[in-house]
């Protein structure tokens, strides 16, 4: 039983006894953690499949981070609005001014393909874009991707 009346000058709970090994739990990780299985219980009844995850998403996040600094995609004018039907292909695009390797916009079609295996989505596509190297995961009408290229982390949430 955890106690949140007797903590340390780091506001960490005391160590407790483990079989054996010895833990410290802060009372941000507990609740980030008890918070995590609550969202994981309230989807326990979704199985994704082709045909419930079909359907147009568009971007609701799309963060980058880069030594530090976090900037919001969205609030610049990118955009990422994918279709994917349930015979497993996809469209859309793909919009990030000045996002191009050569400093221009990048404006790249999404045409290609998606697999599913498990909740995990897979984009494959002939663009060259972070969007077929991220693993996205799929919940009731969203995709959530993040992952980091070259030090820069992208953090992605597609809805339907």
């Amino acid at each position: 039983m955890l106690s949140t009346s007797v903590r340390d000058g780091d506001g960490k709970l005391p160590q407790q006894p483990l079989l054996g090994m010895t833990m410290r739990i802060s009372l941000v990780q507990f609740l980030m953690t008890a918070a995590a299985a609550s969202v994981a219980c309230s989807d326990a009844s979704f199985a994704p499949s082709v045909n419930n995850l079909a359907g147009t998403y568009t971007a609701i996040t799309f963060r980058t981070t880069s030594s530090g600094i976090t900037t919001d995609q969205l609030a610049t004018g990118s955009s990422l609005t994918i279709t994917l039907t349930a015979n497993g292909t996809t469209t859309g695009r793909l919009l990030v001014p000045g996002g191009a390797e050569d400093g221009g916009d990048l404006d790249a079609d999404m045409a290609g393909t998606w697999t599913l295996m498990g909740s995990t989505v897979r984009f494959v596509q002939t663009a060259d874009t972070f969007v077929r190297d991220i693993l996205f995961t799929a919940s009731p009408n969203q995709l959530v991707g993040d992952a980091v290229f070259d030090g820069t982390r992208i953090e992605l949430t597609l809805t339907k």
